[in-house]
């Protein structure tokens, strides 16, 4: 437990920190989502625009520290394949 006044400080920072980063990872979650259920239903173009969508909250992701810039161009890369092998 922390007993310093630095270290409750710290303690404090974390949790609003993690509150944050767990409010953008679902909201992320949820765009890729609507990129999958795109992709099921077979509609390219439902999910060309759920993509497009997707991508500023994916590099948002990445500039606020959330992933890793390479686990989103992995994600981006494999998703768009997917939504070009459609139709």
């Amino acid at each position: 437990m922390a007993n310093s006044p630095q270290a409750k400080k710290r303690a404090r920072q974390n949790e609003k920190r993690f509150q944050v980063n767990k409010a953008r990872r679902s909201r992320i979650r949820t765009y890729l989502r609507r990129v999958e259920e795109a992709i099921a239903s077979g509609d390219k173009d439902a999910a060309g625009a759920a993509l497009k969508a997707a991508q500023p909250e994916l590099m948002r992701g990445v500039t606020k520290g959330v992933y890793h810039k390479n686990t989103v161009a992995r994600k981006m890369s494999r998703l768009s394949a997917r939504v070009k092998s459609l139709g």
